[in-house]
């Protein structure tokens, strides 16, 4: 089975001669198709976690295990790769390249990863996120919620194992955020694949099996 766990994992900062506490002691387990949510006030340290979790970031103490085996066991090259196949990415602002297509933005990891997913599987997904008739526009053409739906499935594309959020819909006003919901959870429930979100919203919270609350750098079951 599929699985990210963290153990006795904690992060600080150096600013000047002040260190800066963000997660201390911080243990969690996440199974295939897992759906977690990690609350938390702005400045908590869940996107820290978040990043963390995803490799994006290391911590300061404590290891991190990929299916049973630490990070710490992984050269940059495999990491890189690692990350690459197994995570998708969706961030609050969609990061999207303006001068490329919809259907070029969501190859691009495909691109960087030279998986040979055929175009058919690529307008598959983009049909299953509502933007079939969006194929070949700009970014610019498209509305926020239309934007975020492309980093939906650029960010499954390469059939990930898990997809990180770090508040997917908090650019988004009340009508797209509720769309852009339940297209992931419809997501996760026909791909399988595990959604790790950090948020603020406590109607998108509601939703997901396992929630915890980062306050004073330590993870809690809320």
């Amino acid at each position: 089975m599929n699985s990210i766990e963290c153990k006795n994992l904690s992060k600080s900062f150096h600013v000047g001669d002040n260190k800066i506490d963000v997660l201390n002691n911080v243990n969690l387990s996440i199974n295939e198709a897992d759906l977690v949510a990690i609350s938390g006030e702005s400045g908590a340290g869940k996107s820290t976690l978040l990043h963390i979790l995803a490799s994006l970031d290391k911590p300061s103490d404590g290891e991190i295990f990929y299916d049973g085996h630490s990070i710490n066991t992984f050269n940059n090259i495999t990491l890189s790769k690692h990350r690459l196949l197994n995570f998708g990415f969706v961030y609050q602002f969609h990061h999207l390249l303006e001068d490329l297509t919809v259907l070029e933005n969501v190859l691009i990891p495909t691109q960087i990863a030279n998986n040979s997913i055929y175009r058919n599987d690529a307008l598959q997904i983009i049909e299953e996120v509502g933007l079939a008739n969006r194929l070949n526009h700009l970014p610019w053409k498209l509305s926020g919620g239309e934007k975020q739906r492309v980093a939906i499935a650029r960010a499954l594309i390469n059939k990930p194992k898990f997809i990180f959020l770090d508040e997917p819909t908090g650019n988004l006003d009340e009508k797209n955020a509720s769309i852009i919901q339940k297209l992931l959870f419809e997501i996760s429930e026909t791909y399988k694949v595990a959604l790790i979100t950090a948020t603020h919203d406590n109607n998108f919270i509601k939703n997901f099996d396992k929630i915890y609350k980062l306050e004073n750098n330590k993870l809690t079951e809320a």
